[in-house]
């Protein structure tokens, strides 16, 4: 009644942190991986010794180097709606999918995407905030000139 779950198809079990960050370094750099990745460990001073102090004390960009390794240089696909959530070591890979050739990666590739991200996420925040009743406070609302309140004015 208790079946273990079987991560051995998951080209991350049994893989350190460290060496994981060696391969993905090796094979793209520093300056790849901060164009795709966006974590300023791989910017400022790259090395492998301060991206690894990094990533074992920051979840978010420790998942997102994993998925990186997982869906561009293992070359798997992408993952199903169902696994989104759950962390790439905990994600179960089926038996039918076999890692392939790292993807071919480059800078202009990288400001591509960036600048698809840049797009999606303006129009996704247009459509969100058309109706008054969803208006977000702004800076000028909070500083109008019927909100303000001298702190100082209560004081004596």
């Amino acid at each position: 009644m208790n079946n273990p779950i079987d991560y051995t198809n998951n080209p991350l079990h049994g893989l350190s942190l460290k060496n994981l960050l060696l391969e993905i370094v090796e094979h793209y750099g520093f300056e790849i991986l901060f164009a795709y990745l966006n974590i300023n460990c791989f910017k400022t001073n790259p090395s492998i010794a301060s991206s690894l102090k990094f990533l074992k004390k920051t979840t978010w960009a420790r998942e997102k180097v994993e998925a990186f390794y997982l869906y561009e240089f293992k070359n798997l696909p992408k993952v199903s709606s169902k696994e989104f959530s759950i962390p790439p070591r905990d994600r179960l890979v089926p038996a039918d999918q076999t890692p392939g050739k790292p993807a071919e990666l480059s800078l202009e590739d990288a400001e591509q995407l960036q600048t698809k991200r840049v797009n999606k996420a303006s129009t996704y925040n247009k459509g969100q905030h058309t109706t008054h009743e969803n208006k977000r406070p702004t800076v000028e609302d909070s500083y109008s000139p019927e909100n303000i309140e001298d702190p100082w004015a209560k004081w004596r």
